[in-house]
């Protein structure tokens, strides 16, 4: 069983790196809930808007810039994920902090290039 993802920032545009992620996490078997702010599909995966609540969420993998972010601090922080990946452009010292101190590991890295080295 893959880990359960969630992917903040999801959009349906298939040229978005975001797009691209739902879409490898799905091929490699992880369970990927996708959030964005524009409905829409991703191969099968809803992309769904708001905070919508669910459980054991094993890793959250960010495409939201630091300050859209903010806004999903208290979200992200209580579904408590095991990690927080923070992909390039997303990197947010202040959020990193906040995960840390609440036991929650942070990766400053890209998700797709982690499942292409088999390190997800």
């Amino acid at each position: 069983m893959g880990k359960k993802t969630l992917v903040i920032g999801a959009s349906p545009k298939p040229v978005r790196f975001s797009h691209q992620c739902v879409k490898e996490l799905t091929q490699h078997q992880h369970p990927v809930i996708a959030l964005g702010n524009r409905e829409g599909e991703i191969d099968g995966v809803p992309i769904q808007k708001g905070k919508p609540q669910m459980e054991d969420v094993h890793t959250i993998t960010l495409y939201l810039g630091p300050k859209n972010q903010q806004e999903y601090y208290d979200y992200i922080l209580g579904l408590k994920p095991e990690r927080i990946i923070f992909n390039p452009g997303t990197e947010n010292d202040e959020l990193k902090l906040m995960a840390e101190q609440q036991g929650i590991q942070t990766v400053m890295s890209c998700t797709l290039m982690m499942l292409s080295y088999g390190t997800f």
